[in-house]
């Protein structure tokens, strides 16, 4: 594999790789009944909506797919994405304890 097509690869599986943590976000916002738009808006304040985003949110089954708390917080962080994290954390603590 030459560098220009590994390079292509490196960027292509990361790009798969974000669209499976924005699918997990807002299934978890789902599960939970919050709304995953608002939470990006409130993390990212002055960023607009992302397309990839729109397009999970769109495409979200409504079947409930159980995604735990420190589940999406670790993938949340692991893409950098810590505002985010932090904002559904606040979530977190809002919602009742089993």
């Amino acid at each position: 594999m030459d560098i220009e097509n590994r390079d292509e690869f490196i960027i292509k599986k990361y790009q798969q790789e974000e669209q499976v943590m924005v699918q997990l976000f807002v299934q978890w916002c789902t599960n939970h009944q919050l709304n995953p738009a608002e939470l990006y808006q409130r993390a990212y304040p002055g960023q607009l909506q992302s397309p990839v985003l729109t397009a999970a949110i769109d495409q979200t089954d409504t079947e409930e797919l159980e995604i735990g708390h420190e589940t999406l917080l670790d993938v949340l962080q692991m893409f950098g994405n810590y505002d985010l994290a932090f904002v559904v954390s606040e979530e977190i603590e809002k919602l009742p304890k089993k």
